[in-house]
């Protein structure tokens, strides 16, 4: 089962990352390769068992599942339900860690998953570079990293 992981230092409070991050259907707001969102059912975007549907800029439709949000450890974990990828079992956490001496805070995202095996390299490459690490990107220029 392949795993994934990036993390970033970003130089804003973990509160403040947390409120962009917690919100699960915010990603068009700081991931650059997400083009609209939706929250099915019109359900609280903060509700586990909410459903995401998100559209790529590339045309790709993603459906994901609300798993687990904690406000105290600033972590939430979710599924792909729904993905043009061909990953099964696919679980993934964002948590967020203060940095108390610059008042900053650590960012990690992973993720595993199922796929078939000729495709788990580039699906781990894709995944963690474009996805998570060009996410994290994206997050960490928001806050003015």
């Amino acid at each position: 089962m392949p795993t994934v992981y990036a993390s970033t230092l970003i130089p804003a409070s973990v509160e403040r990352v947390w409120t962009t991050v917690r919100d699960f259907n915010a990603l068009p707001s700081w991931h650059p390769l997400i083009a609209q969102s939706r929250i099915e059912g019109y359900r609280p975007a903060d509700q586990v068992g909410c459903i995401r549907a998100f559209r790529l800029k590339d045309g790709g439709f993603i459906r994901e599942q609300l798993l687990s949000i904690s406000d105290l450890k600033h972590s939430l974990t979710y599924s792909i339900l729904e993905s043009p990828m061909s990953v099964r079992d696919y679980l993934a956490t964002i948590r967020l860690m203060p940095v108390t001496d610059t008042n900053s805070t650590v960012v990690e995202w992973g993720a595993e998953f199922s796929c078939p095996v000729d495709q788990a390299a580039t699906l781990v490459e894709l995944v963690e570079q474009g996805v998570f690490q060009g996410g994290l990107t994206a997050l960490k220029q928001r806050f003015g990293g």
